[in-house]
């Protein structure tokens, strides 16, 4: 079949090198792509925002199937776009409508459904513009820190997280009153600080029946021992050690299944992956958040794990039938670094020349805000590549990305060198 991928970055292009394995997938497309992924197939200059163009490229293409990576087309309605268009509806679509992209497209949204379905979530309450001296009482009542969330996307930097109470006053007037996150923080939550250890956990969903993916640890922050601003990701280990099977067992019975149950009883036809953001706080899972589509830099260390025909998984999900799919899942562990433009998550500078890639022999390196120009690979983006390795243990694949990494040049890369680190001391 011919499939088509929809985004540009690191998460694209391993889907991309996934699906391009399967014997199920004929001529492979990515709009737009990256450097990576025209490695994997054929790249095509149209914006994923574009539902005419993404259509018209849909019917031009013959495609069979489209796989929508980030989350922006689909809280914007891309999957409704395809399914009211005569030409389009009978293409296999993996992604939520935009009702069921609410989970992402809306903190809001998210936390009065987990609260709605009993799901464990830290306690909250939502603001705007009409209520901001609420909102600053509220903050009082709370023991330091304080989270703060826009209710919209805000490119993965829209959580902020502040540790006395008159920053967090000041940052949540900021958000408000000075548009910190444009429209994604015209409402606010703000909700108790979770202590605990987060990881990902990840559920392809045919509406009904739902299988399991590897789970991830992220790691946001970009300094080494996590310090300093949110980021997309600064990097990623799978599997977790304390996400045994006592605790899935929780995360199975107290998150995914109510989740799933709540979207049917909203007649909600969720079609696509749910990544459940989760804080393992004593050895009890709580709800973070809500994403409606495969993690960055989660999907370089989740799908290198995958034995098992990914594109047979995607058309069970499409039909339904997950309740027969059994996903082979490889024991090693995968580690995988992001290296990163000088300034970011702040400014950065484009345009530089990266070398070494080609001599990267025990990883797999995914490229994210990379370009060829005139034939030279260059810098294009905060996240530029992503270095995963696989071993049986932890500390063998960090140190096969470890080494990875420092083989590949671009003017101020940066890197944080204890992804996992925390992992191999936790009992």
């Amino acid at each position: 079949m011919n499939i088509l991928i929809l985004g540009g970055g690191g998460r694209e292009h391993a889907l991309a090198w996934k699906i391009k394995q399967s014997p199920l997938c004929g001529k492979l497309y990515i709009a737009p792509g990256n450097a990576g992924t025209k490695l994997c197939g054929d790249n095509v200059d149209v914006n994923p925002n574009d539902f005419n163009a993404v259509g018209k490229l849909a019917v031009d293409k013959k495609i069979d199937m489209v796989v929508v990576g980030p989350e922006a087309p689909l809280v914007e309605g891309i999957a409704d776009y395809f399914s009211e268009n005569p030409d389009l509806s009978k293409i296999a679509f993996i992604g939520p409508n935009a009702s069921g992209a609410k989970l992402e497209g809306s903190k809001d949204f998210a936390k009065a459904f987990m609260q709605k379905n009993n799901i464990p979530t830290a306690n909250y309450k939502s603001f705007t513009i009409d209520n901001v001296e609420e909102g600053l009482s509220f903050l009082e009542t709370l023991n330091p820190p304080y989270v703060l969330k826009a209710d919209g996307l805000a490119a993965g930097k829209g959580v902020l997280i502040c540790k006395k109470l008159e920053e967090a006053k000041s940052i949540f007037k900021k958000m408000i009153y000075e548009k910190m996150f444009g429209d994604a923080s015209s409402c606010i939550v703000v909700e108790e600080f979770l202590d605990g250890i987060e990881l990902s956990v990840f559920a392809a969903v045919d509406g009904t029946n739902y299988v399991l993916l590897p789970e991830a640890k992220d790691y946001k922050r970009i300094g080494e021992g996590d310090t300093g601003p949110n980021t997309g990701g600064m990097g990623c280990v799978s599997p977790v050690k304390f996400a045994d099977e006592p605790f899935m067992e929780k995360v199975r019975s107290r998150i995914i299944e109510p989740t799933i149950k709540g979207l049917e009883e909203e007649n909600i036809d969720y079609k696509g992956f749910i990544f459940f953001g989760l804080m393992n706080v004593d050895g009890e899972p709580y709800v973070i958040e809500y994403n409606v589509r495969l993690g960055d830099p989660e999907a370089e260390a989740v799908l290198p794990r995958i034995n098992s025909d990914f594109v047979r998984l995607l058309t069970d999900l499409n039909s339904g039938s997950l309740d027969k799919h059994q996903v082979d899942i490889i024991p090693e562990t995968a580690v995988t670094i992001i290296l990163a433009s000088g300034g970011y998550p702040g400014k950065y500078v484009k345009g530089y020349d990266i070398t070494g890639i080609g001599s990267v022999k025990d990883s797999i390196v995914f490229y994210a805000g990379a370009c060829i120009q005139d034939g030279v690979t260059k810098t294009s983006g905060g996240r530029v590549l992503a270095i995963t390795s696989l071993d049986n243990s932890l500390s063998g694949a960090l140190e096969k990305s470890t080494l990875s990494a420092e083989k590949i040049e671009f003017q101020d890369k940066y890197c944080r060198k204890d992804i996992g680190k925390d992992l191999i001391k936790h009992k």
